[in-house]
Protein backbone atom coordinates (compact mmCIF):
# COMPACT_ATOMS: atom_id res chain seq x y z
CA UNK A 1 0.00 0.00 0.00
CA UNK A 2 1.16 3.50 -1.10
CA UNK A 3 2.44 5.86 1.78
CA UNK A 4 0.10 8.31 2.78
CA UNK A 5 2.96 11.52 3.62
CA UNK A 6 1.64 12.70 7.18
CA UNK A 7 1.33 16.55 5.83
CA UNK A 8 -1.75 15.63 3.70
CA UNK A 9 -4.65 15.29 5.24
CA UNK A 10 -7.54 12.25 3.92
CA UNK A 11 -10.63 13.38 2.63
CA UNK A 12 -14.23 11.43 4.01
CA UNK A 13 -16.45 9.85 1.55
CA UNK A 14 -19.79 9.44 2.35
CA UNK A 15 -22.33 7.96 -0.09
CA UNK A 16 -25.32 9.36 0.41
CA UNK A 17 -27.38 7.69 -2.27
CA UNK A 18 -27.63 4.67 -4.25
CA UNK A 19 -29.51 4.12 -7.04
CA UNK A 20 -30.04 0.66 -8.76
CA UNK A 21 -27.73 -2.18 -6.84
CA UNK A 22 -24.12 -1.38 -6.34
CA UNK A 23 -22.09 -4.22 -8.08
CA UNK A 24 -19.25 -2.58 -5.85
CA UNK A 25 -21.51 -3.47 -2.78
CA UNK A 26 -21.95 0.14 -1.76
CA UNK A 27 -24.75 0.91 0.48
CA UNK A 28 -26.15 4.29 1.55
CA UNK A 29 -24.73 5.51 4.89
CA UNK A 30 -21.22 4.02 4.16
CA UNK A 31 -18.05 6.09 5.19
CA UNK A 32 -15.38 5.93 3.79
CA UNK A 33 -11.72 7.73 4.40
CA UNK A 34 -10.00 8.24 0.85
CA UNK A 35 -7.35 10.46 -1.16
CA UNK A 36 -5.03 10.31 -3.51
CA UNK A 37 -2.42 7.68 -1.49
CA UNK A 38 -6.06 5.83 -0.36
CA UNK A 39 -9.09 4.55 -2.44
CA UNK A 40 -10.71 3.34 1.12
CA UNK A 41 -12.21 0.56 -0.20
CA UNK A 42 -14.18 2.88 -3.01
CA UNK A 43 -14.69 0.40 -6.00
CA UNK A 44 -12.17 1.08 -9.02
CA UNK A 45 -14.32 2.42 -11.68
CA UNK A 46 -15.37 5.33 -9.67
CA UNK A 47 -12.33 6.30 -7.99
CA UNK A 48 -10.86 6.46 -11.20
CA UNK A 49 -13.30 8.30 -12.69
CA UNK A 50 -13.00 11.09 -9.72
CA UNK A 51 -9.29 11.09 -8.78
CA UNK A 52 -8.69 14.21 -10.48
CA UNK A 53 -11.45 16.04 -8.07
CA UNK A 54 -9.81 14.39 -5.23
CA UNK A 55 -6.69 16.03 -6.06
CA UNK A 56 -8.07 19.52 -5.90
CA UNK A 57 -9.83 19.23 -2.81
CA UNK A 58 -6.94 17.10 -1.13
CA UNK A 59 -4.60 19.87 -1.96
CA UNK A 60 -6.26 23.15 -1.05
CA UNK A 61 -8.52 23.80 -4.78
CA UNK A 62 -12.45 24.18 -4.38
CA UNK A 63 -14.50 24.29 -7.17
CA UNK A 64 -16.75 27.95 -8.36
CA UNK A 65 -19.91 25.58 -7.90
CA UNK A 66 -19.61 23.37 -4.99
CA UNK A 67 -18.70 24.36 -1.50
CA UNK A 68 -15.49 25.38 0.02
CA UNK A 69 -15.21 21.71 1.87
CA UNK A 70 -17.62 19.64 0.33
CA UNK A 71 -18.33 17.85 -3.31
CA UNK A 72 -21.16 15.96 -4.42
CA UNK A 73 -19.75 12.93 -7.04
CA UNK A 74 -21.58 10.25 -8.80
CA UNK A 75 -19.61 7.09 -9.81
CA UNK A 76 -20.16 6.67 -14.10
CA UNK A 77 -22.57 3.90 -13.79
CA UNK A 78 -25.79 5.82 -14.44
CA UNK A 79 -28.08 2.70 -14.08
CA UNK A 80 -26.99 1.89 -10.88
CA UNK A 81 -25.14 5.23 -9.38
CA UNK A 82 -23.95 5.89 -6.34
CA UNK A 83 -23.34 9.29 -5.23
CA UNK A 84 -20.82 10.75 -2.56
CA UNK A 85 -20.25 13.79 -0.50
CA UNK A 86 -16.56 14.17 -0.40
CA UNK A 87 -15.50 16.47 2.53
CA UNK A 88 -12.13 17.85 3.86
CA UNK A 89 -11.41 17.10 7.81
Amino acid sequence: MAHHPEQIQPLVAEVIDVRGECSAGHRKGEILTIGCYDSGGLCGFFYHDIFPALSIMQFGGKYPWAEKDTLILECPDKKNAVTVRIRRI
